[in-house]
């Protein structure tokens, strides 16, 4: 016997743990495969679960398939580590973004200061004054905002 599947996300996962334990053989077709496949017997490409698990049987069927390593251990936790770590730095890098994007508009020539606004003296500035600076526009909006009721003819505040 020979379980196909096709591994998308990570639900196949607890499955290959579990056929490999039990030494049932373990097979994934290519999603592409599966896509390109799905019109060859009704000539329409729509998207089920019956029509899936056709296509798939029919693949692993003619050999169109691969047998996945599944690492064990120590491997499978690097595997996990590196997921973790990709992640991490895609994360840092939104992270990183916003906060030139919010130093571009609030402190417009600060990189003409400071080399890196990572560095001690950029960091320190803006725990200083960044803050100060967020005062400073919330009262102009407040102000604002004011001054909008008042045209409005709300009379009092």
């Amino acid at each position: 016997m020979i379980v196909g599947v096709e591994p998308t996300g990570h639900y196949w996962f607890n499955l290959a743990h579990f056929l490999k334990e039990n030494e049932i053989k373990f097979v994934a077709v290519n999603p592409m495969h599966v896509k390109k496949s799905k019109g060859l017997d009704d000539n329409s490409p729509t998207k089920n679960d019956v029509k899936d698990a056709k296509v798939i049987a029919q693949l692993v069927k003619d050999g169109r398939y691969a047998e996945p390593t599944i690492p064990q251990g120590v491997y499978a936790e690097l595997r996990v580590a590196k997921k973790i770590r990709n992640l991490l730095t895609e994360d840092l890098q939104t992270v990183q973004g916003q906060v030139h994007n919010w130093i571009d508009r609030y402190f417009p020539k600060f990189l003409k200061v400071f080399k890196e606004w990572e560095g001690k003296a950029a960091l320190q500035f803006l725990r200083l004054y960044a803050n100060r600076m967020r005062l400073k526009i919330l009262q102009k909006k407040n102000y604002l905002l004011i001054q909008e009721k008042l045209l409005n003819g709300a009379g009092t505040i």
